[in-house]
C-alpha cells in the first residue's frame, strides 16, 4: 500500500467519507472571486475581503505547499412533515452538535499520523471552514464534486450534504482527477429560490441568502426579503433539497450529527420565550451560536409573522417586551402581518412605551398594515 493509499484508508477510519487529493497550485477561482466581493455578494460579511493573497495560493498558507488533502464528512439528515405550522425549521447541517470541533480533532489525528508514516518532518496546516481557503476549487480539482449552479459543491455519488475540511503539507502525493460539471441544462434551485438569491448559474447574491440573513446578517433583515424567508430560522436546504443529485443522499452516520431533541421542527413560541441563559444552555456547542440569541429570536419572529396563524399573535405579543430592540422590531413586523384586534392593540400599547427608534418605525410600519387590510 502506497503513503498516499495509507492517507486515503485512514481518513476513511476517521470518519470521512470522501477523500481527494490536489497539487497545490494557484487557484484560478481567485479572479471570481474578487469581481464576487466587488459585487457586493458578499453582504457584510468583510472578514471575506480580507487575505485575498493567500485565499488564491495555498503555499501562502503553507510556505513550500505541495499538496492538498481534500476531505468531506456526511451530514444528511432526513426531515419529518411538520405537524405544526408554529414550528420552525433549521437547516439539516445544524441540527446536532458544532461541527467545527469535531472535525478539526479529526484532521489533527490525521495530521500526526502523515507525521509519523512520512519518514521526514512534515510542514503543513488543517483547515476547517474558517481560513482563507478557497475549498470548493480545491475539493473540486481533487475529485470531490463539481460547483453546482446553487452554488454549492455536488458529488455525483452522494449529492451536496457535505461539510469540507482540507489538510495543505510539503509532500508530494498521487493526485486525483478533477470532477467534471454535472448539473446540465437542470436549474430547479435558480427557480425555487423564495428570495432570489441565485440570480444566475454559479452565482450567489448571499444579500438575498436565506442563509445568509438568518446566520450572517447581524441587523434587521430587509422587509422585502422577510416573506421569502418562510418558517426558516436558520439556514436554509431549498436549492439542495431540489437537486437531483440529492435523491441519492443517505442519512449521515455521525452520531454528533443527528439531530437534537426538539430541533428538527423547533417550537416557535418557545424559542421566542427563551431568556439570555435558556439560549446558552439550550445551544450549547451548536452552530446556533453564530447567530446568538437576538438573532435566532428575531428569525422566529418573522417565521411566527410568516406563519398566517392567529396563535401566533400571543407569543409576538409577549417578544414585544424583549430586552433586545431587534427581537422587539421584528415581533412588531410579524403582528403586523398576521393583523387581528389582539395585534392592533398590542402594539398601539408597545408605541406608548417604545424608545427606540428602529422599533418605533417597525411599530408605525405595521399599523400601517394592519390599516390596510
Amino acid at each position: 500500500m502506497t503513503f498516499t493509499q495509507r492517507i486515503h484508508q485512514k481518513a476513511a477510519d476517521l470518519g470521512f467519507d470522501s477523500i481527494g487529493i490536489t497539487p497545490a497550485d494557484p487557484l484560478e477561482a481567485a479572479d471570481f472571486y474578487v469581481r464576487w466581493l466587488a459585487l457586493g455578494c458578499a453582504g457584510e460579511m468583510t472578514y471575506l475581503e480580507r487575505n485575498r493573497e493567500k485565499r488564491a495560493d495555498p503555499a501562502q498558507l503553507v510556505p513550500g505547499a505541495r499538496s492538498v488533502i481534500c476531505l468531506g464528512m456526511d451530514y444528511y439528515q432526513e426531515t419529518p412533515e411538520k405537524s405544526d405550522c408554529l414550528a420552525g425549521r433549521i437547516s439539516c447541517y445544524a441540527r446536532g452538535d458544532d461541527y467545527h470541533d469535531l472535525i478539526k480533532k479529526r484532521l489533527f489525528a490525521l495530521w500526526e499520523f502523515i507525521q509519523q508514516e512520512a519518514g521526514r518532518e512534515v510542514n503543513g496546516r488543517v483547515y476547517v471552514d474558517t481560513a482563507p481557503v478557497l475549498e470548493r476549487e480545491l475539493a473540486n480539482r481533487a475529485g470531490l464534486g463539481w460547483w453546482g449552479k446553487n452554488t454549492c459543491l455536488i458529488n455525483k455519488k452522494k449529492g451536496s450534504f457535505f461539510f469540507l475540511a482540507e489538510v495543505i503539507l510539503d509532500l508530494d502525493l498521487d493526485y486525483d482527477q478533477p470532477a467534471t460539471d454535472h448539473c446540465g441544462s437542470c436549474t430547479r434551485c435558480l427557480d425555487v429560490c423564495p428570495t432570489g438569491a441565485l440570480p444566475e448559474p454559479y452565482l450567489l447574491d448571499a444579500r438575498r441568502c436565506i442563509s445568509y440573513l438568518t446566520i450572517e446578517l447581524k441587523g434587521a433583515i430587509p422587509r422585502d426579503l422577510r416573506p421569502g424567508i418562510g418558517d426558516w430560522i436558520f439556514g436554509c436546504d431549498i436549492c439542495q433539497d431540489v437537486c437531483p443529485w440529492n435523491r441519492k443522499a443517505a442519512p449521515a452516520t455521525e452520531p454528533a450529527f443527528q439531530g437534537r431533541s426538539g430541533l428538527t421542527n423547533p417550537s416557535l413560541s418557545e424559542l421566542l420565550a427563551m431568556d439570555r441563559d435558556g439560549f446558552n444552555a439550550h445551544f450549547r456547542r451548536h452552530p446556533a451560536k453564530r447567530a446568538k440569541r437576538r438573532g435566532l429570536l428575531r428569525n422566529a419572529a418573522v417565521a411566527l409573522g410568516n406563519s398566517g396563524d392567529p396563535a401566533a399573535v400571543p407569543p409576538l405579543v409577549a417578544a414585544l417586551r424583549d430586552e433586545e430592540p431587534l427581537v422587539r422590531a421584528h415581533a412588531a413586523w410579524g403582528l403586523g402581518q398576521l393583523g387581528g384586534d389582539e395585534a392592533r392593540i398590542a402594539l398601539d400599547a408597545a408605541l406608548q412605551s417604545e424608545r427606540d427608534p428602529d422599533v418605533i418605525e417597525e411599530i408605525h410600519q405595521a399599523l400601517g398594515d394592519l390599516s390596510t387590510d
